[in-house]
């Protein structure tokens, strides 16, 4: 959590809010790749692309 704070308090202080939705969308397919990995969820996330 220190980790999400210090980034926070790095984009409010260097003005970087242009940023949040990169790492939001980086953090987005980081989650279908581990869920694609050999779980149920799998067949499903592939139909999506």
């Amino acid at each position: 959590m220190s980790f999400l704070a210090e980034l926070w308090a790095f984009l409010k202080v260097r003005k970087k809010f242009w940023l949040l939705p990169i790492l939001i969308m980086m953090v987005v397919f980081g989650g279908l790749i581990v869920l694609s990995q050999g779980s149920a969820v799998a067949p499903f996330i592939y139909t999506l692309f």
